[in-house]
């Protein structure tokens, strides 16, 4: 494929998902139909299905592009504490909880499962990737790097905690982000060095 090509592929990519971003933030999931989507795309349901093929790749791609700049956020703020785990912890958790109470395509999301459709929400907690998977090798390739000194069973643990619970905060928030953070911070830093390091 030609650079020129890859580079209109790439923006149709992005005018869909931009489009369906909008659509799910305001109307919810369930409701979504690859009609509503092409028309506020500004394409034809033919060039939406030849690019995506059915609804379920393009909320794998929505909830991947959001992920994807989680990510970048969460990176900043882990560099920002780098030299204290729990520090580091407590800044990445606060803000992907903060992002996450003010991301509208997130609320939706949430608010839909809580009337009981959960279509979308299964991104976020039954399928390992992108979430998981995605979060996971992210976090344990920065952790080797910013923290050698934690042994490798016990980052692999400190890395699959803070995951696994700060999806279940965001999923199901039980305090407000800050204080949530500093809880999941604590047992990151205890799980990694758990001779009190």
């Amino acid at each position: 494929m030609t650079r020129f090509r890859e580079s209109v592929r790439s923006l149709l990519r992005e005018q869909v998902l931009d489009a369906a971003y909008r659509l799910v933030a305001a109307e919810g999931w369930s409701g979504l139909r690859m009609t509503s989507i092409a028309r506020a795309a500004g394409i034809s349901r033919q060039t939406l299905y030849n690019e995506f093929g059915a609804k379920e790749a393009i909320g794998n791609a929505l909830v991947q592009r959001e992920l994807e700049g989680f990510l970048i956020g969460i990176e900043r703020e882990l560099d920002a504490h780098r030299g204290a785990l729990e520090e580091a912890a407590a800044a990445g958790v606060g803000y992907t909880l903060q992002q996450t109470v003010d991301n509208p395509l997130i609320k939706s999301v949430l608010v839909a499962a809580r009337g009981g459709e959960d279509d979308l929400l299964a991104y976020l907690t039954t399928r390992t990737e992108p979430v998981f998977g995605t979060a996971m090798a992210m976090l344990d390739a920065y952790a080797i790097e910013a923290w050698p000194d934690v042994d490798d069973a016990s980052r692999g643990l400190a890395v699959e905690t803070v995951v696994r619970l700060t999806v279940s905060h965001i999923v199901q928030p039980v305090a407000p982000p800050a204080e949530t953070a500093a809880r999941i911070a604590r047992i990151t830093a205890r799980i990694a060095y758990p001779g009190g390091a």
